[in-house]
């Protein structure tokens, strides 16, 4: 399931500007240049993904903003990102955390259970794996709450090594960002 909110000017303009198909494509883990991307929607709605797309009014600080909510009643994602032109995104919020991802670079995105050994249980693992991390950020709503790891890395990560991530000690929940 995802629930796609489209703001001010995105709003307006989604359909048109083929952004409806850009947003399904990339959900359904579609390169830009895919030549699968103009079929988006009608690939999604193949595979029985439910997608609804919402013009929302609320104010936001930016006019080409949309909301992403992803997954189940239990297991969701929500993320906002912003197209800052050319092609380019930046995704700004992730399950209520502000963070600036470009999207030069892979990324891992790590909710986890403020506990000591988190960061080091996912740390280890990527290690172990010899996968570089260029930049990391750890930010938490409060002592002993829910925590997130955002990491960016050299190379984009293998399934067999998301599982291994997912098993980890306190992780909740875990995504990439491929580049």
């Amino acid at each position: 399931m995802a629930e796609i909110h489209l703001y001010e000017s995105f709003a307006k303009t989604y359909k048109g500007h083929g952004t409806d198909f850009a947003l399904v494509g990339g959900l359904l883990g579609f390169e830009t240049d895919d030549p699968r991307m103009s079929k988006a929607l009608d690939i999604a709605k193949e595979r029985n993904f439910d997608i609804e797309f919402i013009e929302d009014t609320a104010a936001v600080n930016h006019p080409n903003t949309v909301r992403l909510i992803i997954g189940s009643d239990t297991n969701q994602i929500e993320l906002v990102g912003i197209s800052i032109g050319g092609g380019k995104v930046e995704i700004t919020e992730l399950n209520g955390f502000v963070l600036r991802l470009s999207g030069n670079h892979p990324a891992l995105l790590v909710m986890h259970n403020d506990r000591f050994g988190a960061i080091a249980s996912v740390t280890s693992i990527l290690a172990k794996h010899e996968i570089n991390i260029g930049h990391m950020e750890v930010n938490r709503k409060d002592v002993g709450d829910e925590a997130l790891m955002v990491i960016e890395v050299d190379q984009n990560i293998k399934e067999t090594v998301m599982h291994e991530l997912q098993k980890a000690a306190h992780i909740t929940n875990i995504c990439t960002i491929v580049s």
